[in-house]
């Protein structure tokens, strides 16, 4: 880019900086910028080869035809640089100082005839190798960087779900076992006959019953272990025993809803 387009003139109307503010239409001819501000230190390149590729792509020289001298050249002029900025240098910025040097020297002097026909080797060829392979892991390396990155560019979300095998079934109330009790007794009054005698009824012995008639480990429907024509009394201890059963953990009562059929199982 010229050097116009970065500093317009008076006559683009265009304000080259400001300052506090305020416009400013040409710089200040006192202006003094230092020369180390539009220095490159050391720290800006990863190595001597990083350096290299710099200035060979900078100078848009063939990397498989590099002149050496320019090259040359121009990476002394950066090492001087640095060290005149009393910087410390790596060995192997040095070491690649001297590689060059010697390189260039062997391309001043004659190629020895070789005994076969074929051509001498390059005393480049080393070189090129490793910057074409160095430039070959640093696209790699920028393409790599440039994938998205979990924790950088994005996050995984995640959740806990807790899963329990145990069945967890509704409860029964109070007042749908007394108003299945009632349609039962209900029931036997209708079958009941109009006989007095004595009967001797045991809870334990109804217990007993109902455990009996659950061990074929279903779910059975509540009002199927009572036998409504014998009479209400039965019903009673039939209902007192299942009860007692509960109360003892032997069986479970459930119920999936509101007036909806009551079932009973034997617990595990």
């Amino acid at each position: 880019m010229a050097e116009q387009d970065l500093f317009p003139s008076d006559e683009s109307n265009q304000a080259v900086a400001r300052l506090y503010g305020q416009p400013l239409d040409a710089l200040p001819e006192d202006l003094f910028i230092p020369p180390e501000a539009l220095e490159i230190f050391l720290e800006a390149f990863e190595g001597p080869l990083d350096l290299l590729l710099y200035l060979i792509r900078r100078q848009n020289f063939n990397i498989l035809d590099i002149p050496m001298a320019a090259l040359t050249a121009q990476y002394l002029q950066y090492i001087e640089r640095i060290r005149s900025q009393k910087l410390e240098l790596a060995a192997e910025y040095l070491l690649m100082a001297a590689m060059l040097v010697e390189i260039k020297s062997r391309m001043l002097l004659p190629r020895p005839k070789l005994e076969t026909d074929g051509e001498p080797e390059d005393p480049r060829a080393e070189l090129v190798r490793k910057l074409l392979q160095y430039e070959q892991m640093k696209r790699a390396a920028m393409q790599l960087d440039e994938m998205p990155r979990i924790g950088r560019d994005f996050f995984t979300s995640s959740a806990t779900m807790i899963f329990s095998d145990e069945k967890i079934l509704p409860t029964v109330t109070a007042e749908s076992l007394q108003m299945t009790l009632l349609n039962m007794i209900e029931r036997a009054k209708l079958t009941a006959r109009h006989t007095i005698t004595k009967q001797e009824l045991s809870v334990r012995e109804h217990m007993t019953l109902i455990l009996r008639q659950l061990q074929h480990g279903h779910f059975t429907e509540f009002s199927s272990l009572f036998d409504v024509s014998e009479g209400v009394a039965v019903v009673i201890v039939h209902f007192l025993a299942l009860l007692e059963l509960a109360k003892e953990s032997l069986i479970q009562i459930t119920q999936d809803g509101r007036d909806t059929p009551i079932f009973v199982w034997l617990s595990a």
